[in-house]
């Protein structure tokens, strides 16, 4: 900066043409707004300085300043002089800073200024909205910007279906990348990594597996991103040994792929490759981050390994990992199943930030399990106060009192819930059979092949109870006769599944079924019962962990 400013000295002091000096400043400007060793507060001041800087100059600092407010501050300073006009770079540059920040209304004005002066056909800025829009997480108003994109890119393509995605879009991700296909557009290795993490969140195993074919026969890249992809995708779909199998085969692993490879481990349940895997991360020279340490714990509490969880805990204080509100819950969560209510209760008070809705839900769901009317009543509580417009809160505090048989303050609770017009998500279970996702909703049985399962729900209702099986009516949140309980748990989406498995697929087929809430006693029991007498192994993604039930035994040894 010294030399370029005995530059910046010589050139003022020498009579040099006008022309010639607005090109040399504008030069300077560049310089120090956008080079490393720049300073870009030495370009926003020669910036002002200067008589009538050109486009280049503002764009440079506009562009310098892409990580801060002060790049829409200088926009507009543009705006209000009016001279020079901006050009397309000025709004990229600026939509640039607009999406970094996120700042939505600012990106949307700029928007607005596209449209009025004319800039509406630059293929460059309609690139430029459409990453504006999916990184605000604005997924309509990038759906419109695509629309209008008379030929699309392979960027513009990647862009929207990466949108999708992290919105957890999966279906519309996929669709846009068939969509893709048609249109003849060649995806990357980007491209890829949203579409297979879509089919992680779907668990569509075929639709994953489809794709990792295509990223060989096109002969793909596969780096870390994509390769992690991979990871989480075949461990979310409950193929954890495949998963292993693409870990092993990455040349080079970052944190990323380490904590993607231990959380599977976790999520199945697998304690003691957690803790192998976590071993040679550190051998590898690879620092834990907080996701690794997550999958630690998470590994803790599906095993219930108390002493090893506190281990654990003060290893990552130790390395200066600040915890996160999942890693409280998940010590809350470690207490709680080993019965140590009173350690559980004295960690949420004495915790450093404020115990958000997942700790208390976590305790709540605890003291539900094991019927404590005091400290879930608190529990409840807080999580009302803390959300009062959740309505998961309410069926959570409902579901409590009648656990407890306090079927009036139930009650009270579902006139609440009635008052304020909340609907509880109601159960939902996926089935991938061919490349198609085949949707069960509680009690829905809107589904074409309805008779058919139908019978086979009869068939398994015949074979379980031959055996012995009392239906577990307690999971049946309601003040009725038991006999209801009981039809009503035959109509849980997971057996719908799981019957429509049994009706599409044939052993040795593994029927994989995805859940959006936790399973309940009863199928839990219901579905060790059929993988013994229909020899099928089924497994099933809950909204805690994976179940792999094979021969009348499930992998989580009844821990969940």
């Amino acid at each position: 900066m010294r030399v370029l400013q005995q530059i910046h000295s010589y050139i003022l002091t020498r009579p040099l043409p006008f022309s010639t000096l607005c090109f040399s400043l504008s030069k300077i400007i560049g310089f120090c707004a956008l080079s490393p060793v720049g300073n870009i507060l030495y370009a926003q001041t020669l910036l002002f300085q200067t008589p009538n800087p050109n486009i280049f100059s503002w764009n440079s600092v506009i562009r310098g300043f892409s990580q801060s407010t002060q790049s829409i501050s200088i926009f507009r300073s543009l705006i209000r002089k009016g001279y020079p006009n901006p050009n397309t770079f000025t709004l990229a540059f600026v939509l640039k800073a607009c999406m970094i920040l996120p700042a939505f209304h600012e990106g949307q004005q700029v928007h607005s200024y596209v449209i009025r002066h004319g800039f509406s056909s630059s293929s460059f800025l309609q690139s430029s909205l459409l990453s504006f829009y999916a990184k605000c997480e604005e997924i309509m108003f990038a759906r419109k910007v695509f629309d209008e994109i008379p030929e699309r890119n392979m960027i513009a393509w990647s862009t929207m279906i990466s949108g999708y995605a992290k919105l957890d879009m999966f279906s519309e991700a996929l669709d846009s990348f068939v969509n893709m296909q048609k249109a003849g557009v060649i995806p990357d290795e980007v491209t890829m990594a949203s579409v297979i993490s879509a089919c992680a969140g779907l668990g569509a195993l075929d639709v994953g597996r489809w794709a990792h074919a295509y990223v060989k026969k096109r002969r793909i890249v596969k780096d870390t991103k994509l390769s992690t992809s991979l990871i989480n995708m075949y461990a979310k779909c409950g193929c954890i040994e495949k998963a292993r199998e693409v870990f092993d085969e990455m040349p080079a692993k970052d944190s990323r792929a380490w904590s993607s490879m231990i959380m599977g481990f976790a999520i199945h349940g697998h304690a003691d490759d957690v803790f192998s895997l976590f071993a040679n991360m550190e051998e590898s020279q690879v620092k834990p981050n907080q996701v690794a340490f997550l999958g630690v714990l998470v590994a803790c509490v599906h095993g219930q390994l108390v002493s090893e969880g506190r281990r654990r805990w003060t290893s990552m204080l130790e390395f200066g990992i600040e915890p996160s509100v999942e890693h409280y819950s998940c010590m809350v969560d470690l207490f709680c199943r080993a019965n140590l209510f009173e350690e559980a209760y004295t960690f949420i008070r004495n915790m450093p930030i404020d115990p958000d809705p997942v700790i208390w839900r976590t305790f709540l769901v605890a003291c539900k399990r094991n019927k404590d009317m005091v400290r879930g009543e608190v529990a409840g509580q807080q999580l009302v106060e803390s959300e009062p417009s959740n309505s998961e809160n309410y069926a959570l505090l409902s579901s409590f009192y009648a656990a407890c048989s306090e079927w009036s303050k139930m009650g009270h609770i579902r006139k609440q819930m009635r008052d304020k017009g909340m609907r509880t998500v109601p159960g939902c279970s996926s089935i991938e059979v061919d490349g198609f996702i085949n949707e069960f909703v509680l009690g829905d049985w809107s589904h074409p092949e309805s008779n058919e399962i139908r019978e086979v729900l009869s068939d398994i209702l015949r074979r379980v109870n031959s055996l012995g099986y009392r239906p577990v009516v307690s999971g049946v949140l309601h003040d009725v006769e038991d006999e209801v309980k009981k039809e009503a748990l035959c109509e849980h989406s997971e057996r719908l599944a799981i019957a429509y498995g049994i009706i599409k697929t044939k052993a040795p087929a593994v029927i994989r079924v995805v859940k959006n809430l936790r399973v309940c006693d009863d199928c839990h029991e219901v579905t060790k019962i059929i993988s013994r007498v229909y020899e099928r192994e089924i497994v099933v993604r809950d909204r805690v962990r994976f179940h792999r039930f094979v021969d009348g035994a499930c992998s989580c040894k009844d821990i969940w």
